[in-house]
């Protein structure tokens, strides 16, 4: 069992930077490939970024490929996701998500994850 608690979101204006955090409990959080996705007002929840359980292979959304980046530190239980030039269109509710997985594979299909998050709003102004 693992629980998922993000943080870090907030308002802020278009161009802006910011990282939000996922802690993980238990002891086995390096067993687990994590993710992170979004759900924006009215729409379907997205696939953003994905890491492998080591954090050797990472994978990204094209609309955030290039300005985004995830990471992880295993020894924390805690994955990470840093937001550069942000837009008005990433403002979401924003999840991550864990898959128990050693393979060095990152997942970008929410129905192969295992454990979710309560979700943490970041909203960009323009």
């Amino acid at each position: 069992q693992v629980q998922l608690v993000e943080s870090g979101g907030g308002l802020l204006q278009a161009g802006g930077s910011l990282r939000i955090s996922c802690a993980a409990s238990g002891r086995t959080f390096s067993s687990y490939a994590m993710g992170w996705f979004r759900q924006a007002p009215g729409k379907e929840r997205e696939f953003v970024a994905a890491i492998s359980w080591s954090g050797g292979n990472a994978y990204y959304a094209d609309s955030v490929k290039g300005r985004f980046t995830i990471s992880r530190d295993n020894a924390k239980n805690t994955v990470y996701l840093q937001m550069n030039s942000l837009k008005p269109e990433d403002t979401a509710v924003y999840y991550c998500a864990a898959k128990n997985s050693r393979s060095e594979l990152g997942y970008i299909h929410q129905n192969m994850y295992d454990y979710w998050g309560q979700g943490t709003q970041v909203t960009v102004s323009s």
